[in-house]
């Protein structure tokens, strides 16, 4: 009998160091999960909740509606209109690529882009088919964001528009999408104070992204008024909270939708009609000087109509103008860089904004300085010969060389009175009102009290019209000129400053609201281009700015009257209301003290000044009225202004100059230069209700150039008011 063998024992598979190690790693990995999940769930717990929400939502910004801006009747000068755009939305497509080829060759049929156009590798999504075809638009669409539109071609036609329209229910996926664009019906006749957009520049982005607004997608004001009063035409942005898939696709609101709020509209001063007779006026009048002189003389020009008793701009013309509608989607760049290289400057508003030598009208300054110093009474007989010769000195006791200051009547005027002087606008005479001359006019007004009253009437500052703009000029002095000019202010530079030449250099808003100041009897009013501010259900909203256009929060005061107050509730001091429009009385010169006394008005060495301020006698301005009066009865408004069946007055001039042109044209001829034609005049004499401004670039003889212009935008003013009158209008 055979002994078996024992069956031996299996060892254990689970021996302690097995799970001692098994153990180990069960817990590192628990650890490492652990504290992953304390990390992501704790620690970064809000930062992932606010990922997750983000993902999960998104926020649509719903554009504004940007203000109307009408003229003081009511004619629409700047709108929103309705641009229609083509847009795809790939999710919405069919499924069956054949039925999208389909769709995308008959859609190219009612546009001007291809089905095929570009590289898809290398150039990004360009919307409004500025660089891709139908075909790849769609693809790029696809890949990224199927849910969102994409426009393929924007601002078609109408009739396009609605044919796309009616066929989308055979084109799914295919729609018209409305935006709105800014729109100037008046174009380019008031371009130049209207102003345009342009995109939000990425210097602003980060402020007005804050604010609600979309870079890529919304535009504010470039220049003029559509720039100054960006604030109160541009409104704000609502939005829309909603959520949406992993795909795009919006699902449903979350919370209440935020509507936006539209700008407010803006009522200005302008009468487009008489806007439109200006320009007409302007223009006929250039053309016809051009064509007799036969080559192109007179290349930019302005006219500026205002009410004197209010302030009130009722036209403004500068010439050549641009075209703003050309700016409505977008600027064009060969279009702006054209504007830009143009020596005429289209684009900057020359009635606010061009720095020009005022010649003779500025002998108003000096005519109103001369009778309040006492430098001259109104009896006074003054020699006005063609030509005097004076002693030039640059220091006190510089013994000076002799110097020739000629008329531009070289056979001279003979005797004039201060009437006289200033209806015949003798150089001579207001060369001695200015710096004086021998025993007949012992001292003149000086350069010091000469800049004090131009000062006093609108020159050498910001008069703080709503436009951007605005220069201020410049009345110099001796300080001036020694910083700028490296040398000691002369004798002969008064002489030339007090007939508006040599460094004084004006706009011709400064010279219309001197003249309009001293027909309204002393009374500077803040000129302005607005009436007043409306919201959409026409009724007015209070506005203030500063003094440097930025907008205030608006107060009132125990009167019950408009103020101004800052960003923690201060009242501001310098303010403008803007709306709701009343006559706004900067100064009044025969009241308010604003004539500097100075202890050396000759200003050799430097202006002095003392403590005293002074006011203007009321009958300067009457006698100062009565020569400009005089000008358009028998002196050098004479032969433009017979026939004008209201009563006027005015001042005209002729101002040399000789500027980067002239030089390029070779016309700075010394003891020939070049000159500019001024014109100012105001209507009724008794009553005004009119001053009006011209001024033609390189026109020669202020009268007979400028004149005409100023007197048919007088007659087509008066004509304006009849017609109202007969239909019964206010």
């Amino acid at each position: 009998m055979s002994e078996r063998n024992p069956i031996p024992e299996k060892p254990s598979v689970l021996e302690p160091w097995r799970i001692t190690a098994f153990g180990i790693v069960a817990l590192f990995i628990f650890a490492v999960v652990f504290v992953r999940l304390f990390s992501l769930q704790i620690l970064q717990g809000d930062e992932w909740l606010s990922e997750a929400e983000n993902n999960r939502t998104e926020t649509i910004s719903l554009p504004t509606r940007r203000g109307v801006i009408y003229d003081r009747n009511g004619i629409i000068l700047a709108r929103n209109i309705a641009s229609y755009n083509i847009a795809i939305t790939p999710a919405n497509l069919p499924a069956d690529p054949g039925e999208v080829a389909e769709i995308i060759r008959q859609l190219a049929e009612y546009t001007a882009l291809p089905i095929h156009r570009g590289d898809i590798e290398v150039d990004p999504l360009v919307q409004c088919g500025e660089n891709l075809g139908l075909a790849e638009m769609v693809e790029i669409g696809t890949s990224f964001a199927p849910f969102q539109p994409v426009l393929v071609e924007c601002d078609v036609s109408r009739e396009v528009a609605l044919i796309i329209q009616e066929k989308s229910a055979e084109w799914p996926g295919v729609s018209i999408e409305i935006e709105p664009v800014r729109d100037y019906p008046t174009g380019v006749l008031t371009s130049t104070f209207i102003g345009y957009l342009g995109p939000i520049p990425a210097a602003l982005a980060e402020a007005l992204s804050a604010e609600g607004f979309v870079p890529n997608r919304d535009k504010i004001g470039y220049a003029g008024l559509e720039l100054f009063f960006d604030e109160v035409l541009r409104g704000s942005n609502g939005q829309r909270v909603v959520e949406v898939d992993v795909a795009g696709e919006v699902l449903r609101d979350i919370a209440t939708v935020d509507q936006p709020v539209s700008g407010q509209n803006l009522v200005l001063t302008i009468d487009t009609r008489l806007q439109q007779a200006s320009d007409a006026i302007l223009r006929n009048e250039i053309e016809l000087w051009n064509q007799y002189f036969g080559t192109l003389r007179i290349s930019s020009a302005v006219v500026i109509a205002m009410n004197p008793q209010t302030g009130e701009i009722l036209a403004m013309v500068s010439y050549p103008s641009y075209e703003n509608n050309r700016f409505a989607r977008f600027i064009p760049q060969y279009y702006y860089e054209q504007l830009l290289a143009d020596l005429t400057y289209p684009l900057l508003n020359k009635a606010v904004g061009a720095q020009l030598p005022a010649g003779s009208v500025f002998k108003l300054v000096t005519a109103v300085g001369a009778l309040n110093e006492g430098i001259i009474t109104p009896e006074q007989v003054i020699q006005t010969p063609g030509l005097i010769t004076v002693t030039e000195s640059f220091y006190s006791n510089d013994p000076g060389r002799a110097r020739e200051f000629v008329d531009w009547n070289r056979e001279g005027f003979g005797s004039l009175n201060f009437v006289g002087c200033l209806a015949n606008s003798s150089n001579v005479c207001f060369y001695k009102l200015g710096g004086g001359y021998q025993d007949e006019i012992p001292e003149g007004v000086g350069i010091c009290r000469l800049g004090t009253y131009a000062r006093a009437l609108g020159y050498d500052q910001f008069l703080g019209i709503e436009l951007p703009d605005e220069t201020n000029g410049l009345v110099p002095d001796p300080t001036w000129k020694r910083i700028n000019q490296g040398e000691n202010w002369s004798t002969g530079d008064t002489y030339i400053a007090g007939v508006g030449q040599g460094f004084v250099i004006s706009t011709p808003l400064q010279v219309l609201v001197s003249a309009a100041t001293i027909a309204n009897d002393g009374v500077l009013m803040q000129p302005t281009m607005v009436r007043e501010v409306v919201d959409g259900d026409g009724n007015v909203v209070p506005v203030v700015m500063d003094d440097e256009g930025n907008l205030l929060t608006v107060g009132y005061d125990a009167s019950g009257n408009v103020i101004g107050l800052d960003e923690n509730g201060n009242v501001v001091d310098e303010t403008n209301v803007v709306s709701p429009f009343t006559p706004d009385v900067k100064w009044d010169l025969t009241v308010n003290p604003r004539i500097q006394n100075y202890e050396n008005p000759s200003g050799i060495g430097a202006c002095r000044e003392t403590d005293e301020l002074t006011t203007v006698e009321p009958w300067v301005f009457e006698l100062v009225q009565r020569g400009m009066r005089t000008a358009v009865t028998s002196g050098t408004l004479l032969e433009q202004f017979e026939g004008l069946t209201v009563a006027a007055a005015g001042k005209t001039g002729t101002a040399e100059y000789c500027d980067a042109v002239a030089l390029e044209k070779n016309l700075c001829i010394p003891g020939n230069w070049p000159t500019h034609s001024w014109t100012v005049a105001y209507a009724p004499f008794d009553n005004p209700e009119i001053v009006v401004v011209a001024f033609l670039y390189n026109g020669g003889e202020g009268a007979s150039v400028a004149g005409p212009v100023v007197r048919r935008v007088l007659e087509a003013y008066f004509e304006l008011k009849a017609i109202d009158a007969s239909l019964g209008a206010p």
